[in-house]
């Protein structure tokens, strides 16, 4: 602040240049005044010399809580969804029971076990019946943020992913478990009483299932990728070696512990990687056929 601004103070240069200047003289005096009339004072600079910045527009506050309160109501129906079909999974257990234990003799070691296999079947059967609203959830919510090539990807294909999940599933039920599972049984018939507990079933019963179900979208996945610019026909074909290493990899951690059910799994797989590299190239060129009309 200046020194010279309280009690009508006037600073040696002031008065040389006033008395230089009569007209600036009266100018100084009319600004001194006006200064303790209104009381207001100089703004100071702010550091660097720039302006403070502007502070953040309420629009995107907004806006995230907007998203933040969709995202809940998704949540929330997600949850009814789910909690419905599981409730209703759980009180007719008695029908889906024989397509479960598919005629196989189970043993029980303890009362829990009781509920972990319940639980465990209803729990992941109610996430089968349920998965289409799920879907149909997400869509809603991430809809708006995506563009226009994502968006009508995505509503082109959610059917298409819904039934190669089934198609996965029961690729891995009626196939990849009854004979990963024979031949287990038979290995360890040869040489061991064989009891098979609740528990372990079941669990080897989702491990054969659910995991193919997720693996068989991979076509969608690729054309998705493509259609966003990410992958191509072409580098698709030059990682194809490490892509089959991978999906080596892949099936042996999520089958059992023996060759025949990684052999069956890595078989689809491969040809769902080839399928895959099919569908991206038609994409490609249909959409090189669109470029050249609109041109």
């Amino acid at each position: 602040m200046d020194p010279y601004g309280e009690n009508n103070l006037i600073s040696p240069l002031h008065k040389k240049k006033a008395s230089e200047d009569p007209a600036g003289q009266e100018k100084q005096k009319a600004d001194s005044g006006t200064e303790h009339e209104t009381g207001d004072v100089p703004k100071e600079p702010t550091p660097g010399g720039g302006q403070k910045p502007p502070e953040e527009p309420e629009d995107r506050v907004e806006t995230l809580v907007d998203h933040l309160g969709d995202l809940r109501k998704q949540l929330i129906k997600s949850s009814i969804v789910f909690l419905f079909f599981l409730a209703l999974v759980f009180s007719t257990l008695n029908f889906w029971f024989p397509y479960v234990v598919k005629g196989n003799d189970l043993v029980i070691l303890g009362p829990l076990e009781v509920v972990k296999f319940y639980t465990s079947i209803s729990a992941t059967m109610a996430l089968g019946l349920s998965l289409p609203f799920l879907i149909h959830f997400i869509w809603q919510f991430v809809k708006p943020g995506l563009e226009e090539t994502e968006a009508r990807f995505l509503g082109l294909y959610s059917p298409v992913m819904l039934l190669l999940f089934i198609f996965g599933v029961a690729f891995g039920y009626f196939i990849v478990n009854p004979l990963s599972y024979q031949f287990l049984i038979g290995l360890g018939a040869a040489n061991f009483d064989v009891m098979i507990s609740a528990n372990e079933y079941v669990h080897f019963l989702i491990m054969t299932t659910i995991p193919l179900g997720l693996l068989f979208e991979m076509p969608v996945l690729a054309l998705f990728l493509s259609s966003i610019g990410v992958l191509t026909s072409v580098s698709m074909k030059k990682v194809r070696k490490w892509s089959y290493l991978s999906l080596a990899i892949v099936s042996a951690l999520i089958t059992p512990p023996d060759f025949l059910s990684q052999l069956l799994v890595l078989i689809p797989m491969a040809g769902l990687y080839e399928a895959s590299i099919y569908a991206v190239k038609k994409m490609e060129a249909r959409n090189e056929r669109m470029e050249d009309t609109t041109v």
